[in-house]
């Protein structure tokens, strides 16, 4: 029933305005529609993001959103470091930490949060 709909990631955020930033600013994503102070939608590739005002912003412990940017994966965690953003370090069986990423079961991954606390990950494949 859905397998041919598209599907959007929805982010909670406390403060829209430092959330556009990041999203705009640090991430380089382009706004494509807002709702005032209550939303903003951003493009990404072929898909969209909706980051939205809520009180409930940043109780989520899990990955929110995933890029997959393939071999470019060293690449974007430089420039996004070199934009002040901090990469998380997990340990995770069957995965070693070089740099950043995290390699194994022949991937490459790197996760970060936004200023809200939600989780982002780049991925390779």
């Amino acid at each position: 029933m859905l397998a041919n709909s598209n599907a959007t990631a929805n982010l909670a955020v406390k403060d829209l305005a430092k959330a556009k930033a990041f999203y705009e600013g640090t991430l380089g994503l382009k706004q494509v529609d807002d709702m005032g102070d209550e939303l903003v939608v951003y493009k990404s590739g072929d898909t969209v993001i909706n980051v939205y005002h809520s009180e409930f912003a940043g109780t989520n412990k899990a990955t929110a959103v995933t890029w997959t940017v393939g071999d470019e994966i060293g690449a974007v965690v430089k420039t996004l470091k070199s934009k002040g953003v901090a990469f998380e370090h997990y340990e995770m069986p069957g995965l070693s930490l070089e740099g950043d990423i995290h390699v194994g079961y022949g991937m490459k991954v790197a996760w970060f949060k936004d200023p809200d606390g939600n989780i982002l990950n780049l991925v390779d494949k």
